[in-house]
This record gives structure tokens, C-alpha cells and sequence, in this order.
């Protein structure tokens, strides 16, 4: 059980820093700015609980190291780090809440150093419980579109049980001694992770996907009076003939103002009638275009090619391309050039 708790608490802490460094470089952009805080919090909570675990599994601290006020915290602040970051997505509103008023959720973290030992556990993952509850009922409120990720949300429902079940051990009378415990739970987190990896592996557009159809599901149609049809016809005209997706700076609401809609219309648009979400539409028509061109200009570089359709990286291009064609750029150029 040590080995598996080592293992899972020393890839936390890598992934950690990986994503870390990812939300840092990448999320500028497209994340505001209290979301990439929670993030950062979330990731920092997790690299502490990590740290402190593989000290104790690898015998090199002692389990006083579980009643230290940097542990506590840690523990508290996971729950509502994780709420912050994930409520703009799982349930986003038009106009979000004041700052002072979601700030209650981090006296528990707080008062955390000044808890009773025995209540430490109980409280931090009963209130743990809480937000898994919610993220729960999150997903389960999205079910009508998860046709569209339904192997991701499958994954992310698994990480949900296995937090719920991480829950029980941990509220079980008396608790599981220390080590087992320590295991248990670097081991959860671990595996908690890795299937979040997956699913955004599998599906780089995730956050973007499930944040369109939560709107969808949350916020009364915006399309009542937007004759669709003949937006759809303007959209697919503003991509073949002026190659919009070329402009590497392209997002959602400079589109739409082209198309003299707000960028929720548009979102829904999309969402409704052509069943995918924008950033999958815009990679569509990116690869769509690079598809053409790896044929078309055979002595063009990859790179060339990627960065003539919108593509800011060649990373970016290969993720995209290898997720929509299933294959690289260079091994389509080979096979059908």
C-alpha cells in the first residue's frame, strides 16, 4: 500500500507543477483572472497534502506532521479552491458573485490550525462531501448533452466516486490508523489526477465544451428572435470565403460581433444546431483548411502549414489535427499526398 501511495503522491506533485506551469503560460487569455486564483490555490493545496504524505511514506517525518497548521489548511482549502475553479464552467451565471460574498468559504480554512486534532478529519472531509455533492449534481444536471463527452464525463464521475469513497474511509469512527490513511489518500488523490488528465487528453476542449452546455442548460435561449439559418449561412461564409479561422486571435466574441450577435447567441448557435461546442467548430475548420493545404503544397513545413490556418504552435496544431484526423499532420501528408 506504501508503494501505491508513493507513487500516486510523487505524480501529484509533478502533475502539479505541470499544470501549474500550464495555467500560468496558457490560461492568461481565456480564464478570468479569479479562476486561474482558484486554480493556482487548488494545485498549490494538492502539492501540500502530496508533499506531506510522501515525507511520511517514505519514513523520513513523523505523523505529528498531520496536526501542522500548513496540512490543515491544505485540507480545508482543497474543497472550496476546487469549487471556485470549476463553478464558472459547471454552472456559469451572466455576472459573477462578489468576491465578499463566496469569501465565507475559506474561514473553515482559516480557523483550521485552531481546530481540535480529533474534528480535524471528520470536518475537513465531511465539508470535502459537500462540494463533491455538488459536482455531482453538476454533472448529473448536464446529462442531455453528454452524448457530446460522454467517455469524459464518465471519467470525471469516476474521480467523484473515488473522492466520495475516499470520504467514508476518512469519517469512519476512530479512522484507519495514520499510514493506511496516508496511503489511502495520496493514492485517491493520485488516481484523482490521472483520470482528469485523461479525460483532457482525450478531449482538449473540455472545459470550453461543458461550460457551452452548461449555458445551455442554465440560460433561457437567447436565439428567439436570431433567424438561425441565415446566421449559419453567414458564419460558414466568414470561414470558406474571408478564412476567418486564419486569425490566430479569433474567439468567440469577435466572431459573433461579425455576425452581429452577442457571443452567448452564438455559443448557443453552435451548440444547438451544428452540436459541438465553438473551440471544437474552430479547430474543425483550422484542420479542415491544413487538410488542404498538406496536399496542395507538399514542400510547405508542417509548422508553415499550421501557422497559416490559425494554429499559434506546432503543438497546438499537432493536438488538434491528431484529435480530429486521428493521425499527425506529417503522417497525413505521407498517406494521402
Amino acid at each position: 500500500m506504501n508503494i501505491v501511495g508513493i507513487v500516486g503522491s510523487g505524480y501529484s506533485l509533478l502533475c502539479a507543477g505541470a499544470l501549474g506551469l500550464a495555467l500560468a503560460l496558457a490560461g492568461g487569455g481565456r480564464l478570468a483572472p479569479r479562476v486561474r486564483v482558484a486554480g493556482g490555490l487548488l494545485l498549490a493545496a494538492l502539492a501540500v497534502l502530496q508533499a506531506v504524505y510522501l515525507t511520511l511514506l517514505l519514513g523520513l517525518g513523523t505523523p505529528a506532521l498531520l496536526d501542522q497548521a500548513p496540512y490543515r489548511m491544505a485540507l480545508f482549502a482543497v474543497g472550496p479552491c476546487f469549487y471556485a475553479f470549476a463553478r464558472p464552467w459547471l454552472a456559469p451565471v451572466q455576472t459573477p458573485p462578489p468576491a465578499a460574498r463566496e469569501a465565507w468559504q475559506g474561514l473553515p480554512v482559516l480557523l483550521a490550525p485552531w481546530l481540535p486534532e480529533a474534528a480535524v478529519r471528520p470536518l475537513a472531509f465531511g465539508l470535502g462531501a459537500l462540494y463533491l455533492l455538488w459536482l455531482a449534481r453538476a454533472l448529473w444536471a448536464l446529462r442531455a448533452e453528454r452524448r457530446r463527452f460522454a467517455a469524459e464525463a464518465a471519467l470525471l464521475s469516476l474521480a467523484v466516486v473515488l473522492g466520495l469513497a475516499m470520504v467514508v474511509v476518512a469519517l469512519v469512527p476512530e479512522g484507519w490508523p495514520s499510514r493506511h490513511f496516508v496511503a489511502l489518500h495520496a493514492s485517491a488523490i493520485g488516481w484523482a489526477l490521472a483520470l482528469v488528465q485523461v479525460a483532457a487528453t482525450l478531449r482538449p476542449d473540455l472545459p470550453q465544451a461543458v461550460q457551452e452546455a452548461a449555458q445551455t442548460r442554465y440560460a433561457t435561449s437567447t436565439l428567439g428572435r436570431v433567424d438561425c439559418d441565415a446566421a449559419l449561412s453567414r458564419l460558414h461564409a466568414l470561414m470558406t470565403q474571408d478564412r476567418l479561422y486564419a486569425d490566430p486571435d479569433l474567439g468567440l466574441a469577435s466572431l459573433a460581433a461579425r455576425l452581429d450577435l452577442s457571443a452567448h447567441q452564438l455559443s448557443e448557435l453552435v451548440n444547438a444546431r451544428l452540436g459541438k461546442s465553438f473551440a471544437r467548430y474552430l479547430r474543425e475548420q483550422r484542420v479542415a483548411a491544413a487538410r488542404q493545404l498538406l496536399r496542395a503544397e507538399p514542400s510547405a513545413s508542417v509548422l508553415s502549414v499550421g501557422l497559416s490556418v490559425g494554429f499559434t504552435s506546432q503543438s497546438s496544431f499537432y493536438d488538434a489535427f491528431r484529435e480530429i484526423e486521428g493521425t499527425t499532420p506529417g503522417q497525413f501528408r505521407k498517406l494521402r499526398g
